[in-house]
């Protein structure tokens, strides 16, 4: 049975790398946030995490997450790499465009025809993070041209050396990429934008915009409109009493709020949704901790909640 299943993961992990782009989701049933499968990637000679991550359309973190002790740059040929597509959705409406922080996830909600797509992104680094905000698009900037503000120009010419122009004309040395849809939020400005870049997709490398693959973007651009919801939302723990009675968690690694706590293995505190269950037993509760330790980025059954006769 376990060879078979592993068999069915290949199988499917194949068709997903034929359909990378704009990885979409069955829209999710009532009283359910577990969604996905988690397909099984056997590693060619030469190929890296960062690759398979890009392969599969996943984050670079979220991929090591899942698959702690594997070289991500010299992984074995022939072994196996879980692919991180299962994962329990956030705790909000299911409608425009939902950014999670924590997971270093994009997704998108078309409520009219019930689709669903998630995507891997970049963040802000720490200093420069990207702020939690209830927003919209204001502006779809195809070929856009970046003007970098002065605290970017300070930081390009004392730590790398570099003279930024005052103005980054569109093109191949853009930063933004070819596209970018610009996010009215206060008096700054931030951008969901495209990337010149190969690396730094799923990390925290940006100056607090929301860096996606040029691919990833350009199929958002065509998507959304001007006005679309966007919500910027941090929830590292993601719990879900499912309909059958399995209780799933889901754990990220919190970010890192200053330069002391990078590197640190920071721990997120229990859920209070489930601090009634968890008391009632200690062999979950033990489970649950060691989830919230553990942080693999990948939903984790807890055990059953304990169901009322009109729920069975």
């Amino acid at each position: 049975m376990k060879s078979f299943r592993l068999t069915l993961a290949l199988i499917f992990s194949a068709l997903l790398v034929n359909n990378a782009q704009a990885t979409q989701y069955a829209w999710p049933e009532a009283n359910t946030r577990l969604v996905g499968e988690n397909p099984v990637h056997v590693v060619q000679q030469g190929e890296h995490l960062e690759k398979i991550a890009k392969q599969y359309n996943v984050g670079f973190l979220a991929l090591l997450s899942a698959n702690p002790g594997v070289d991500p740059y010299l992984p074995k040929a022939g072994s196996f790499v879980t692919i991180p597509q299962q994962l329990l959705l956030p705790d909000v409406d299911y409608d425009g465009i939902v950014i999670n922080l924590a997971e270093l996830r994009l997704y998108y909600f078309d409520k009219a025809a019930k689709e669903m797509y998630i995507f891997p992104i970049g963040i802000g680094r720490i200093g420069r993070d990207t702020p939690i905000m209830t927003t919209k698009i204001s502006q779809k900037r195809e070929n856009p041209t970046w003007t970098p503000p002065q605290s970017i120009r300070k930081e390009y010419l004392e730590t790398k050396n570099i003279v930024l122009p005052d103005v980054v004309p569109a093109g191949p040395e853009n930063p933004l990429g070819l596209h970018a849809l610009r996010l009215a939020y206060g008096t700054g400005t931030y951008l969901i934008h495209g990337t010149n870049k190969d690396f730094g997709i799923g990390l925290r490398v940006s100056s607090g915009c929301i860096r996606m693959r040029p691919t990833d973007i350009a199929w958002l651009f065509n998507r959304v409109r001007v006005g679309e919801k966007v919500r910027v939302i941090n929830q590292p723990v993601k719990t879900s009493f499912e309909p059958d009675g399995a209780v799933y968690v889901e754990v990220h690694r919190p970010l890192s709020a200053d330069e002391s706590q990078a590197g640190q293995r920071l721990l997120t505190q229990p859920d209070a949704r489930v601090s009634t269950w968890l008391t009632s037993n200690h062999m979950n509760e033990r489970r649950y901790r060691a989830a919230l330790a553990i942080q693999s980025g990948m939903p984790i059954e807890m055990g059953q909640q304990i169901l009322a006769d009109n729920d069975i």
